[in-house]
C-alpha cells in the first residue's frame, strides 16, 4: 500500500513538473465514477443519436449507422471538477470536426454553440469552437474496450487535455456528457445541467473556473 502511495506521489510530482496537472489537481489511479441519476438501459434496437438546430439538415443515427462513422483513437489527459485528474488515457470515437470535413454535417454560419442531451434529459453545453477541436470525443471505446455502463455505455461525450497541444481550450470532464443522445446546435448559449446549478459555464481547467462567480 505505501508503494502504490509512493509511486502515486512521484507520479503526480512528475506530471505536475512536466506542466500537465492543472491547479487544485491530484493525480488518481483509477478512474472514478461520478454521475447524476442511475445508469439507464441500452436497447441497440431502439437507440438511436440525433443532431438538430442549426444545421444544413438534421441527422439521425441508428447504432449500427454510428458505428459505421469515420472514427479516431485520441489519448487524453481528463480532468475532473472533483479535483481528480488520470493522464495518457486512450479513447476511440467519433470527432465532429471529422464529420464536418467528410461533409458528413453541414453547420449553419449562424451556429454558435451546442447542447448535448443525454439520458434523463441531462445537457451540458459547449461553444462552437470548442466541440470542433481534435480533444471533444463522441466516445464508444476507452483502453481499446467499449465504454463500462457507469462511465457511459454506449456513448458518451469526453473532452480533455492532449499532451503537447497548448492551442486547445480544456473544460473540466463534465463538459462531456454521458449516456449521450444528442447535439443541439444553437445561435445562443444555453446552460445545461450543472451550469444551471452554479458550476462555472466555460469550466476552463488551466483557469481553476470551476464555479460561477456572483
Amino acid at each position: 500500500m505505501l508503494d502504490s502511495i509512493f509511486r502515486r506521489k512521484k507520479d503526480e510530482q512528475t506530471m505536475r513538473s512536466a506542466g500537465r496537472l492543472p491547479p487544485g489537481q491530484s493525480l488518481t489511479q483509477r478512474f472514478p465514477v461520478l454521475h447524476y441519476g442511475p445508469v439507464p438501459s441500452f436497447n441497440p434496437t431502439t437507440w438511436d443519436f440525433k443532431v438538430w438546430g442549426e444545421v444544413e439538415q438534421p441527422l439521425r443515427f441508428s447504432w449500427t449507422e454510428f458505428n459505421q462513422l469515420p472514427r479516431v483513437q485520441v489519448k487524453m489527459d481528463l480532468h475532473c471538477v472533483t479535483r481528480w485528474s488520470q493522464f495518457d488515457m486512450l479513447w476511440e470515437g467519433v470527432t465532429l470536426r471529422s464529420l464536418v470535413e467528410r461533409g458528413l454535417l453541414k453547420i449553419k454560419p449562424t451556429a454558435r454553440h451546442i447542447l448535448q442531451h443525454a439520458e434523463y434529459g441531462y445537457t451540458t453545453n459547449l461553444p462552437l469552437e470548442v466541440a470542433l477541436q481534435d480533444n471533444f470525443l463522441l466516445a464508444t471505446h476507452y483502453d481499446g474496450k467499449p465504454l463500462d455502463p457507469e462511465h457511459g455505455y454506449p456513448l458518451r461525450g469526453v473532452i480533455g487535455a492532449i499532451p503537447e497541444r497548448d492551442d486547445l481550450v480544456t473544460p473540466y470532464l463534465w463538459k462531456g456528457a454521458k449516456w449521450l443522445r444528442g447535439l443541439e446546435f444553437l445561435t445562443d448559449d444555453k446552460l445545461g445541467f450543472w451550469e444551471e446549478a452554479g458550476y462555472h459555464n466555460k469550466a476552463d481547467v488551466w483557469k481553476e473556473e470551476r464555479y460561477a462567480r456572483g
